[in-house]
């Protein structure tokens, strides 16, 4: 709950407020349209929410408990909020803001050690229901509960983070996806219960518009579930399977064949990954190249992979690791642009990205001018 403000809080408050709203320190009043600000009362309620979107996050809740006036133009006008710094009692702030705060899209509500519970949010789901972007990441307390009522609360969401919530079911995790059609980017790292074939089946029915999936470290899923995502998902672009040590060639496969805009792959300690994953992708390159000229109409072709961790995949052979840098330029092996991360393979020290090659290029090369 939030304690009364006193009158010390007030005027630490209003001198906050003033010091934004003047732009320096030592302000004694400020003016706004001719008429002078001189106590708290005196803000008008327009400046006063321009200058809460400027505030820390703290100074924006003790601002909202100052009067009824402020706190229901403050509690209208929020739209994001930050309780991470709430290192106790987190649980009963989100049950005391969350029905005040009803007009938020992000919630960032990560924690150093467990707090939150599902009571907290519950109540987020029913007060909070235009949420678009929600962190509940290292949420250990939290249970299925949570993702029902996400799913009947909170339909926009956009983002999702739960990494670390090990709690959660692959059955709670598929339900959330069909109400949460609008999923863009969804961390799910460390949800080694969550993330099974089926719950990844149901994502890939249902969230076509995903961009962005972390499954770090899961190793409830194989290649049933990695396909299910290329071909439900074609708007893929960052994937992060480094540590699921389940897939193999066909997952890799799927996904060059199907999600043409895949811009990061992490496969780190994935051993099943062999050369036909490598040759695939850059194959996939090939494949999509005229479509890709086509669309970008004379711009510069920055399609394909930009960021590739095979490190740990030992059973790679230089020949079609080089063959894939060679596809995608803008994968770096050179120093200070390490896009292409290959730690723990000693085999592939000789794989070099296009840079080295330039590099190395003589000067003499450049074509003579026609006569």
């Amino acid at each position: 709950m939030i304690a009364e403000v006193g009158n010390e809080d007030l005027n630490l408050c209003f001198e906050k407020l003033m010091m934004v709203a003047a732009g320096h320190d030592g302000v004694k009043g400020v003016k706004m349209n001719g008429v002078g600000i001189a106590e708290w009362k005196d803000i008008p309620l327009e400046l006063l929410l321009r200058i809460v979107m400027l505030v820390d996050d703290r100074t924006a809740i003790v601002a909202s408990g100052v009067c009824s006036g402020w706190r229901d133009a403050i509690c209208f006008g929020l739209t994001r909020l930050c309780l991470s710094w709430c290192r106790k009692n987190m649980n009963n702030l989100v049950l005391s803001l969350a029905p005040k705060f009803t007009k938020l899209q992000t919630l960032i509500l990560r924690q150093e050690y467990p707090q939150l519970e599902d009571d907290a949010v519950e109540t987020i789901s029913k007060y909070c229901q235009d949420l678009q972007d929600l962190d509940l990441s290292k949420s250990f307390k939290l249970s299925d509960r949570s993702l029902y009522a996400l799913a009947h609360g909170c339909p926009n969401l956009k983002r999702l983070n739960i990494s670390g919530c090990t709690s959660f079911s692959g059955e709670a995790l598929a339900y959330l996806t069909n109400f949460c059609l609008k999923l863009k980017i969804l961390n799910l790292c460390g949800c080694v219960k969550a993330a099974t074939d089926h719950a990844l089946q149901a994502v890939g029915r249902n969230c076509n518009m995903l961009q962005s999936l972390n499954l770090g470290w899961c190793d409830n899923f194989g290649d049933i579930g990695v396909m299910s995502l290329a071909y439900g998902c074609p708007d893929l672009r960052c994937l992060d399977l480094c540590g699921c040590v389940r897939i193999t060639d066909d997952s890799v496969i799927a996904l060059a064949n199907e999600c043409v805009h895949l811009r990061s792959l992490g496969l780190y300690y994935c051993r099943n990954i062999t050369d036909k994953a490598m040759y695939s992708l850059a194959q996939s390159r090939m494949k999509n190249k005229g479509s890709m000229w086509e669309s970008m109409k004379g711009r510069y072709d920055d399609n394909g992979l930009k960021s590739l961790n095979i490190s740990q995949c030992t059973a790679l052979t230089p020949s079609a690791v080089q063959a894939l840098c060679d596809a995608f330029p803008a994968l770096h092996t050179c120093s200070g642009r390490h896009s292409l991360v290959m730690s723990g393979c000693l085999n592939l020290t000789s794989v070099h990205c296009a840079c080295v090659v330039q590099a190395h290029r003589p000067f003499n090369s450049i074509s003579h001018t026609a006569h």
